[in-house]
Order: structure tokens, then sequence, then C-alpha cells
């Protein structure tokens, strides 16, 4: 965490964007041949086509060997096609675990990095806000002091129309 919170002070300090940062580290990020190939057999694994077609497969081997009776390749309880299957399994399973994996530690560092722009942007607020703060105290004192000079210029008036309504007063007794 202190490694983080390092990365978002530093981007404060350079005054840089660390979105730009992420999307320059993150398009560096190497594939290898074998994790492109995980991802792949995965993303076809867990799809429709590949139920759809395992299914067809499935079917056309039970039909072909049931209509060859004497002479099936695989006869009744279809033990070659368990072991393909068993064999299929033990193969696609690790694989799609790999894929998973890999799609894990994508998203951890998707929030790492989200955790990260938050921060920052949270920090920028709160220092926005300050100078907000810091400026509505200057423009108070502003204020206070401008008041401060109109009041004195009232109560100088005040007193210069006393004074004229007294010898106004005067002369006129």
């Amino acid at each position: 965490m202190a490694h983080l919170n390092r990365i978002v002070v530093d981007s404060l300090q350079e005054e840089d964007s660390l979105v730009r940062k992420i999307f320059k580290s993150h398009r560096k990020e190497h594939v290898t041949f074998s994790e492109k190939l995980a991802d792949k057999v995965a993303l076809f694994g867990g799809s429709w086509k590949a139920i759809i077609l395992f299914t067809t497969l499935i079917v056309t081997w039970i039909l072909i060997n049931n209509s060859m009776s004497n002479e099936a390749f695989d006869p009744y309880p279809f033990i070659l096609l368990n072991l393909i299957l068993s064999c299929l399994a033990v193969f696609q399973a690790p694989i799609i675990l790999m894929s998973q994996n890999r799609g894990a530690e994508k998203e951890r560092k998707r929030s790492e990095h989200e955790y990260l722009i938050n921060l920052k942007a949270e920090l920028q607020t709160r220092e926005l806000n300050s100078k907000i703060d810091l400026i509505i105290t200057e423009q108070m004192s502003g204020l206070l002091s401008i008041q401060k000079t109109q009041l004195e210029s009232l109560n100088h008036l005040k007193e210069k129309l006393k004074k004229l309504d007294n010898f106004l007063n005067k002369k006129a007794k």
C-alpha cells in the first residue's frame, strides 16, 4: 500500500497525469504465447460453439458406433469416447485455470490502478478545497476591511451632517 501511495505522491509532485502513466505501463505488458493460447482455449471452451461442437461430435460418435454393431471401433459403453473426453478434461481444466488466474491478475492490477486514480483525485479535491477556503478567507478579510472603511466613512458623514444640522438650526433661530 505504501508503494501505491508513493506513486500518487510522485504524480502529484510532478503534476503529471497518473492515467497516462498507467496506460503507458499497461501497453508495455508482454503476453506470452502460452498465455494467449490459454486465453483462446478458455474463450472457446466456455462458449456455446464448444458445447454445440462437442455435443454434435459425441452424438455422431454414438450413432456411428451403434449403427456399425459388430464392426464398431468403440462399441457400447464407449470406453474410447470416455477416454478421449477424460483426456480433454485433463488438459482443458488447467488451461482454463491459467486463463482465470491471468484474468484475476489483470483485475487486481485494474483495481490497483483505480485505487491510485481515486486516491489522487481525492488528494487533488482536498487541495482544491483548501485553496477555495483560503480564497474565501482572503475575500472575507477584504470585505470586512472594506466594510470597516465604509462604516468609518458613514460615521464621518454622520458627524458632518450633525454639525451642518446644528449650524442650520442656529442660523434659523
